[in-house]
């Protein structure tokens, strides 16, 4: 698979089959070449700033709207019903999520969609939602699109290969990608799958301001890939269904060829995927603890300057150096809501009990931090230079929205962890009035 880098950058791609396939020096030609039809795919309003608006052209073997009427589809287990069960305050935690078998249940990507928790409501245009997806088995003549919102993918087991309209991506654990608002995509599996899903509605992801930090650092916009343009000519006499995610709800229409016949295109709104390794993290190197926003990939912004309607913050492998400091995250209570799940390995701040595959929930001002051992073991560590997250990805989703949990997530799923509440309460009082 080939890519081209850059983040929100105008790429031109025409798929080498049929070289000339872009129009030159127009959008939306008499007669596009090949006999293509021209369509647009608009992200953003059409009067945007020029900096913040996205839009892309495609030239395709039939446009998009030759398709049979949407028809209700059954959600499953994908919701925006935030009402369903009453609010939980609590520090809530999630064993791994279970994948079912393929010789008991077939899955796919879309069949496998579980919501686990959000808030507000996509006809408003404002909110989010989370989701862990479980899938066994690949997506076959059928594709999704969002209507609602931006789908950003965080896979933790498995492969997922990607076709899109602009081409084809592969996304492996300790990657991920984020599909926009409206673009068609597939998903092809190798085996047992899982992952998780931050979905943002009204918004886009952005790279967050540096200030201070200067030009360079964090995630560099180089690093993101774009798919090059590939196309299939193929009809499928039994129907291609594409399903549309539209106001929380799934439609299906049925279509008699691949929707993937896309032979060129140009634009800044695209697909792209990031490989989690490249972010270059900033951190404390003389005393005290620095917050986790200098460890943000992508953020998907308000109206109100440095309040995010979601974030996405990793917690990579680096160094550790600060001296007369408790290293590890500190206590803490927010008033955002903080989701946090893990690729791989153990997490620094509670290596027992918070899994890959798993994930936790700290709601505005409920308080976290540290387990037990991990304060006492940080508390009277010899404060040498260390490695601190070798081996591991944690991340988190952050938001600035109340987050209600579902009834899937709070009690379908089976994988609550109702004994969390106890990594804390070994916790003791070291306080002496005769020692400062």
């Amino acid at each position: 698979l080939q890519y081209m880098s850059g983040f929100g950058n105008e790429h031109v791609s025409e798929d080498p089959r049929c070289p000339g396939a872009l129009p030159e020096g127009q959008n939306n030609p008499q007669v596009c070449p090949y006999g293509l039809y021209a369509e647009q795919l608009s992200g953003s309003a059409f009067t945007c700033p020029r900096p913040t608006n996205k839009r892309s052209w495609l030239y395709r073997i039939l446009p998009s709207v030759c398709h049979k009427p949407f028809k209700p589809l059954e959600d499953g287990h994908l919701t925006h019903d935030w009402d369903e069960i009453e609010p939980d305050p609590n520090q809530l935690r999630w064993k791994p999520f279970e994948i079912p078998k393929a010789s008991q249940n077939k899955m796919d990507f879309v069949s496998g969609l579980h919501t686990l928790c959000g808030a507000g409501e996509p006809r408003g245009r404002n909110g989010i939602a989370v989701h862990i997806f479980v899938c066994n088995t690949s997506m076959t003549d059928r594709c999704l699109y969002n209507s609602d919102g931006d789908f950003l993918i965080v896979p933790q087991q498995g492969k997922l290969l990607i076709t899109t309209e602009f081409g084809k991506m592969l996304v492996e654990p300790n990657e991920i990608c984020v599909i926009q608002q409206g673009m068609r995509f597939s998903v092809e599996v190798f085996g047992e799958t899982r992952g998780y899903i931050l979905e943002v509605y009204g918004a886009h992801f952005e790279l967050p301001d540096l200030g201070p930090i200067g030009a360079n650092g964090l995630a560099n916009p180089r690093d993101f890939l774009v798919p090059v343009a590939w196309y299939e000519d193929r009809q499928v006499p039994g129907g291609y269904t594409v399903i549309s995610k539209y106001q929380g709800k799934l439609f299906a229409a049925q279509q008699d060829y691949s929707p993937f016949n896309v032979v060129a295109w140009h634009g800044n709104y695209t697909p792209y995927k990031y490989p989690l390794e490249k972010f270059m993290v900033i951190n404390a190197v003389a005393f005290d603890h620095a917050d986790p926003s200098i460890f943000t990939v992508l953020t998907a912004k308000t109206t109100r300057a440095g309040v995010a309607l979601a974030d996405f913050v990793i917690f990579p492998p680096r160094w550790g150096v600060a001296n007369h400091t408790f290293r590890p995250p500190y206590y803490h209570r927010n008033c955002m809501s903080e989701f946090m799940g893990l690729i791989k390995g153990h997490y620094e701040a509670k290596e027992e009990g918070f899994q890959p595959g798993g994930g936790s929930l700290h709601s505005m001002m409920t308080p976290h931090g540290p387990d037990a051992d991990c304060f006492e073991k940080a508390s009277k560590a010899k404060l040498e230079p260390e490695r601190v997250a070798d081996g591991t990805m944690a991340f988190m989703f952050e938001s600035s929205l109340s987050l209600a949990v579902t009834k899937w997530g709070l009690q379908t799923s089976n994988r609550l962890d109702k004994n969390y509440y106890k990594c804390w309460e070994p916790l003791k009082s070291h306080f002496n009035p005769k020692c400062k």
